[in-house]
């Protein structure tokens, strides 16, 4: 069962929830639901220009609450449990060129 399911349109929008710092890998994913630190979940998402969706299970490392600091959306950072390497490469190679920014993201 799919615990949360996001779309990431473009590739601005997973450069903004793609949380390099956190190992292997990591997703921000925007919700107002509540969550907990450590809270095991499992996360649909679909990368920009992808026809199929991908899965994983993944535990919250990272709360935004709502009305955070710098203008940054509600929602959780999950650390990517499963088959992370798999996952961290898809989106880093549609990320290569993004990485280097000095944009915000959703987490710092």
């Amino acid at each position: 069962m799919v615990d949360l399911v996001v779309n990431f349109d473009t590739l601005h929008q997973l450069y903004r929830a793609y949380m390099p710092f956190i190992k292997p890998a990591g997703l921000f994913i925007a919700t107002s639901e509540a969550h907990y630190l450590g809270q095991e979940l499992t996360i649909g998402y679909r990368l920009p220009g992808a026809t199929t969706a991908h899965e994983f299970s993944g535990v919250v490392v990272w709360i935004n609450p709502i009305g955070a600091s710098g203008g940054r959306p509600a929602g959780i950072g999950i650390k990517i449990l499963t088959d992370a390497d798999t996952h961290k490469h898809h989106i880093e190679t549609l990320l290569s060129r993004e990485l280097a920014s000095g944009d915000l993201t959703c987490t710092m």
